[in-house]
């Protein structure tokens, strides 16, 4: 499985126009080679530079997607658009996406994808943690794109 942006690759820098300091709109994305018996998808997108000052845990979660359908082996989100699915609670409290806006520095941001042998049990605005042990025992496959953003 696959997870590419049309818009930044693995491991460079994300436009700021998907950020806080733009549009703070979601990046496309491009998901293929999805398997088979795969019956739901999840994308948790988050940062795990944060400072300790601003989070004890260091990590702060931008955006909580999971029971997005799979139609096909390939998938398109695009630009400014929430795909279909349950969306969990992010840290700032949002159920969409919630742009890159680090308070110090370059931050690395993990969009993470995974596919699932079904849907999980949860409710709208469920948090990452209730959503990745969900996810124990189902996860079929995982892959993930890598952005970083610095604010100038």
């Amino acid at each position: 499985m696959k997870l590419t942006s049309p818009a930044f690759p693995h491991g460079g820098s994300i436009p700021s126009q998907y950020t806080c300091d733009g549009a703070n709109i979601s990046p496309p994305l491009e998901i293929s080679e999805i398997p088979s018996e795969a019956q739901s998808l999840a994308l948790i997108m988050d940062d795990p530079d944060v400072p300790q000052a601003v989070r004890k845990d260091g990590i702060w979660d931008h955006w909580i997607l999971f029971n997005m359908p799979v139609s096909t082996s390939a998938v398109k989100i695009e630009e400014g658009q929430e795909p279909e699915g349950t969306h969990g609670k992010g840290t700032a409290g949002n159920t969409g996406y919630f742009g890159p806006c680090p308070p110090d520095r370059e931050h690395r941001y993990f969009f993470k994808l995974y596919a699932l042998k079904e849907k999980i049990g949860l409710q709208e605005g469920a948090a990452k943690r209730e959503v990745e042990e969900a996810m124990s025992g189902l996860i079929l496959e995982k892959t993930e794109l890598m952005g970083r953003y610095v604010r100038k």
